[in-house]
């Protein structure tokens, strides 16, 4: 499966129960990185629209449907997309897993399982392709697909941390020291609680970084390592 780096995670719901359609269908609205594009009660309507249709990444399929199970419906696809199983029964797992399924949620769906679903899919994506340009942060229950380029610094703030982008700022779980390795190498550390993107600084006076319209402090241990990085000398 591939997943075009500006674009959301193209989903598919196959399921014959209307309120796990529903769930579903709110589950992907309240969640940022996905983009529904159809909804279907059996296998023979959604199998004609991924003829049509090249560009879906992703199937949330119910193993028990009616006519045709979801098991035999996947494999019967000549080019699969990824896929999460769905169900209401719990010995269908093995046989999800035997067809490489990304995972297998389990009726009914609570919010935060199936939002490690999805962590799966997106990390195995950011491995395949080893791709560098953004990072997945969870707030809450939500997810956030977050471009590198559009972080303007990142904060310390007790067991969280603060990313500041221009419009919003995202407070997510991690140890700064954890979070600011997953950073590219254009991410500066300028003080113990602080890390800045070295593409948004505008001005450096003293122990202070303008950083577009925030003003960063520059702590004494790590100024050496800035003013190198902006090729100046000490």
């Amino acid at each position: 499966m591939k997943i075009y780096k500006d674009k959301n995670i193209r989903c598919l719901i196959i399921d014959d129960e209307i309120s796990s359609q529903r769930v579903l269908q709110h589950f992907i609205k309240d969640t940022e990185v996905l983009e529904l594009k159809q909804t279907f009660t059996n296998t023979s309507e959604a199998f004609k629209y991924l003829q049509l249709h090249g560009d879906i990444d992703l199937l949330f399929l119910d193993i028990n449907m009616p006519q045709q199970s979801g098991l035999d419906f996947y494999k019967g696809l000549q080019h699969p997309p990824a896929v999460i199983f769905t169900t209401a029964y719990p010995q269908y797992a093995v046989e999800g897993f035997e067809v490489n399924a990304i995972d297998y949620l389990l009726k009914p769906i609570a919010y935060d399982r199936f939002l490690k679903a999805i962590n799966k899919i997106l990390n195995s994506t950011s491995r395949s392709e080893n791709s560098n340009d953004f990072i997945v942060l969870k707030e809450n229950k939500a997810l956030h697909k977050v471009f590198f380029k559009d972080i303007q610094y990142i904060e310390a703030y007790g067991d969280y941390v603060k990313v500041i982008l221009e419009e919003k700022v995202i407070v997510t779980h991690s140890t700064f020291s954890r979070f600011i390795e997953s950073l590219p190498d254009y991410f500066i550390r300028t003080h113990k609680s602080f890390s800045i993107n070295l593409k948004r600084l505008n001005h450096l006076s003293g122990n202070q970084i303008l950083l577009d319209s925030h003003t960063i402090p520059i702590g004494q241990t790590y100024k050496a390592n800035v003013l190198k990085a902006l090729n100046f000398q000490s």
